[in-house]
């Protein structure tokens, strides 16, 4: 392939713009999925039409040629997916699937793009390429990861990437750019998820690789695009003077390669006016995002994050410039400052492109919580922040700052997060969750090598770690850097800590020209907000319950395959190959083994083992469809109305639970546990079941309110009537209301069951339904068909 079709492929990978992942290797995704597929139509008379992949890409790069993306890309892609499916070609649909996911991304349309992740990944598992190393698996992974980043879903994004990474180094080569896409696209969850070191690295490799498999380097948009992006993370890190020359090594990529008529142009300009904003050169700033601007309206409209964020940013220059006496003309060519900015941007999506401007923080109100040594057993203050972001301001803190001092050498090979048993590791965490086993805390996972090592040495430093801390108005956590533990095990203050964690929901996008333009002159702001989080409160930490300690402890330093099998009874996960491995373990086990988050993984074995945890067979999951379908007809259709009609009022509540179980778990299951994660035990259960049904993608998603109206009607159902003895007249609506649920549910359950092609048949009796369902179990194990 020459240079010209290489950039055109990758082009869109390593800009933050509106299609900045890896959806252009598209075309590279069907001849893989296409080969793995065993071409699924095998001749033109099982299909009612045919699908022409090259022809589908060829219309759609015309759309973007002409500049009419904002209104015909969707209609396009859309009639395309209706298309490749009717032709019965799976390669063909995962290829429109993989460009649908860039294109919803760059219209901001994240709510409907994780339903196109979902249906991605769906695929992928009939089409077999999810056991594989093929590069249409690679692409596909690295699609949906950036796109659930988008939507901020970061925890399944992290996994997917990293799954990516693994499939990577078997089917790429080391040049090749789709690795620095990957690398590229790492960066941007690191940065936004307040981790710029980590994004810096990512973003170095990216740009080696693209450097070394580049013809001309000083021509290249993706080098060019690479620099922005670097620039844009050292500005987070206030690294302004090598910010100011990468940023100008984009454009200056750009004038030279004469690209300038490029949509990424717009990424550049914004860019590098995003640190003149930081420099307080606000003429050149506000003619950068002017010059940007007008190039995203053209190639993609004014309709699009894109827009709106570089519109808000260069309002806010402006304002900036007429507050310092700077006058810049309509044109954007600055008064007093010369010459046309000289770098790039990222895209709205991006931690370096959020929202600019000259409001330095102020001095926030704070509450502050400290507390005491982990053996405490008393009551805690209520913290106002959850166990997860308490955690990770924790690990960034004080754990790793405390690796680099002391084990400089492993620093590299320790991962660091809080993953298990607790209610802050589902994000479910409250004030009431905080009266046990609640406190700083994170877990570090060690290689057997590792551990053997420094296992119990860095064991006694994590204990010795200072848990003293305070939060301020905003949430942003602090922990005292030089707190000492007296003889009675409570922390005392010796001077306040300086590294403030902000929350990434709520505060302030990282690396906007807010916080630089505040620290990057005196640094007064960030001294103020430090000097405002010193008066503590000595606050004794929750009681640590007997379930929690010992060899059941939930945080310190665990051997990896220990940790796992604490939860699960494996070190790794079973085979794809041995489902009765697989079908003894318990969605909640498994829920366990996969929440929370990971702070770092330098050499990703970690995040390796626990995504295998979330890669269940999909033969294993077809199979507990089965039995829950089985279970919803018992229980729900059979069970239920002959236990009521009987007056047992025990046996109809009975009935009710299972009917309820297994229909929370069909519903994690159809939505796949690879994407949603697995169904918590029964303390979360319907709080994920909320979690998930509120999402736009969500298959089933009326189902658990129906539950819960279920639930709150099985009291008056079993108990309140005159034929159970109690003289009361309201078990009948209550009864009535109950059936119509279970039926329309079960009407539900098999428009989706269709909808995905497991079952023909119309059926509402869902025990009739799974046969239809085990007809799509590949394996002849009988463990996984039903007697």
């Amino acid at each position: 392939m020459d240079e010209e079709a290489l950039l055109k492929q990758f082009a869109a990978q390593f800009a933050h713009g509106p299609d900045d992942a890896d959806d252009t290797d598209a075309a590279a995704a069907a001849q893989g999925a296409d080969s793995t597929a065993n071409q699924v139509a095998d001749d033109a008379d099982q299909s009612p039409a045919t699908f022409d992949t090259q022809q589908f890409l060829n219309g759609l790069d015309a759309i973007f040629d002409r500049h009419t993306a904002a209104t015909e890309a969707g209609p396009y892609l859309e009639q395309a997916m209706v298309d490749a499916e009717n032709a019965g070609d799976e390669a063909g649909l995962l290829t429109v699937l993989n460009e649908t996911m860039g294109f919803y991304r760059s219209q901001g349309r994240h709510k409907e793009n994780q339903w196109i992740v979902q249906r991605a990944l769906e695929l992928a598992a009939r089409m077999g390429l999810t056991t594989g190393t093929s590069e249409a698996w690679a692409t596909t992974l690295i699609n949906c990861a950036t796109s659930m980043r988008a939507a901020k879903q970061y925890d399944q994004a992290e996994d997917l990437y990293h799954q990516a990474q693994s499939v990577c180094r078997h089917s790429l080569a080391p040049t090749d750019r789709r690795l620095a896409a990957l690398h590229n696209n790492l960066s941007m969850l690191y940065s936004e998820t307040n981790r710029p070191d980590k994004a810096e690295l990512e973003l170095r490799e990216a740009l080696r690789i693209i450097e070394a498999s580049s013809v001309n380097p000083d021509a290249d948009i993706d080098v060019s695009s690479s620099h922005t992006n670097l620039a844009l993370t050292l500005l987070t890190e206030h690294k302004l003077e090598d910010a100011h020359w990468h940023a100008a090594k984009a454009l200056e990529i750009y004038r030279t390669g004469h690209l300038e008529h490029s949509a990424h142009y717009a990424s550049a300009l914004a860019g590098f006016a995003q640190v003149c904003f930081a420099e307080r050169r606000y003429a050149d700033a506000v003619t950068g995002y002017r010059h940007a601007l007008a190039v995203i309206e053209e190639c993609y409209g004014k309709d699009t994050d894109y827009w709106r964020i570089t519109a808000d940013n260069l309002r806010q220059a402006e304002e900036a410039a007429a507050q310092a006496g700077v006058t810049v003309d309509n044109a954007g060519v600055a008064g007093d400052a010369g010459a046309l900015p000289q770098s790039g941007s990222r895209l709205p999506n991006s931690p370096a492109q959020g929202k600019t401007g000259a409001n330095a923080a102020s001095s926030p109100s704070t509450v502050s919580v400290s507390t005491g040594s982990a053996g405490a057993a008393e009551a805690v203050s209520a913290c106002p922040v959850s166990g997860l972001k308490l955690a990770r301001a924790f690990w960034t803190q004080m754990g790793k700052p405390m690796i680099a001092a002391k084990y400089p050498q492993y620093a590299g090979r320790i991962a660091a997060g809080l993953v298990g048993h607790g209610s802050e590791c589902y994000g479910f965490d409250d004030a009431y969750s905080q009266d046990h086993d609640f406190g700083p805390r994170f877990c570090l996972w060690l290689t057997d090598e590792d551990y053997a090592a420094i296992g119990e040495q860095l064991e006694v430093d994590y204990e010795a770690l200072p848990r003293k801390f305070s939060v301020d108005a905003q949430g942003r956590v602090t922990f005292e850097a030089h707190a000492r533990s007296d003889a009675s095990g409570a922390f005392l203050s010796a001077g306040a800590g300086s590294t403030v964690i902000p929350d990434a929901a709520n505060a302030p996008t990282p690396g906007t020209a807010t916080h630089d333009t505040a620290t990057a002159e005196s640094g007064a702001a960030s001294s103020d907000v430090a000097e405002a989080m010193t008066t503590p409160i000595d606050a004794p930490l929750s009681p640590v319950t007997p379930r929690a300690q010992g060899a059941n402890r939930r945080d310190g330093v665990f051997r990896i395959g220990d940790f796992f099998e604490s939860i699960t009874g494996y070190h790794t996960a079973p085979a794809q190959t041995a489902p009765h491995e697989w079908l003894m373990l318990q969605e909640s086990t498994l829920a366990a083994a996969t929440n929370g988050e990971v702070f770092a993984d330098p050499t990703g074995l970690f995040s390796k083992t626990r995504q295998g945890f979330k890669n269940m067979p999909d033969d294993v999951r077809l199979a507990l469809i089965s039995k829950r379908l089985g279970m919803i007809a018992q229980a729900g259709q059979y069970n239920l109305p002959r236990s009521l009609k009987r007056g047992d009022g025990a046996a109809a509540w009975l009935s009710i639970h299972e009917f309820v179980q297994a229909t929370a778990s069909l519903v994690f299951l159809v939505n796949v546990p690879m994407v949603v994660g697995y169904m918590p035990y029964y303390k979360w259960q319907f709080a994920a079941l909320r979690k998930l049904s509120g999402s736009m993608f969500a298959l089933l998603p009326n189902v658990g309110e129906q539950l819960e109206t279920v639930m709150r009607l099985s009291s008056a159902a079993c108990y309140g009537g005159a034929g159970f003895g109690e003289g009361g007249k309201g078990a009948a609506p209550a009864i009535e209301k109950i059936n119509d649920i279970v039926e329309q549910i079960a009407v539900d359950i098999v428009k989706e069951l269709k909808r995905e092609h497991l079952t023909t048949s119309g059926e509402t009796f869902l025990e009739w339904q799974r046969p239809y369902v085990e007809d799509h179990i590949a394996s002849d194990d009988p463990v996984l068909k039903s007697l």
